[in-house]
């Protein structure tokens, strides 16, 4: 599995990690049960700080997206399609959220919005 983080991002890094992991997870690119590459061996291939991994290994944990299995490291957690679907909702609805924060920032009406979601879902 390939990371890939945007240092010139809004997003912070330890979002960026999860989403990927996340990603890779809902895919199929990263299955059940795979190992995951240790904290210190992904925060060396990034350039990044362990602490930063951590935290997106942890939340990716918190999340039922991972396991941690002591003195061995990380790895896919078993699918439980509906806890999956669940978190991505929730994690959709935050994005949303988001936009509508944004949207109302420059008096956006709801029509409007719908009709960006539906253009961007048609490409």
């Amino acid at each position: 599995m390939k990371i890939v983080i945007k240092n010139k991002s809004d997003v912070p890094i330890y979002e960026q990690i999860k989403e990927e992991i996340r990603n890779a997870i809902l895919s199929g690119e990263a299955v059940e049960n795979e190992q995951l590459p240790s904290i210190r061996q992904l925060a060396r291939d990034l350039k990044i700080s362990v602490i930063t991994t951590t935290r997106a290994m942890t939340d990716l944990v918190d999340e039922g997206f991972l396991v941690s299995v002591a003195g061995k490291g990380y790895f896919v957690a078993p699918r439980n399609n509906e806890l999956m679907r669940e978190r991505v909702l929730s994690h959709i609805e935050a994005c949303f959220e988001d936009a509508i924060e944004s949207a109302d920032s420059i008096g956006l009406s709801e029509d409007e919005l719908v009709t960006i979601l539906k253009n961007m879902q048609k490409q």
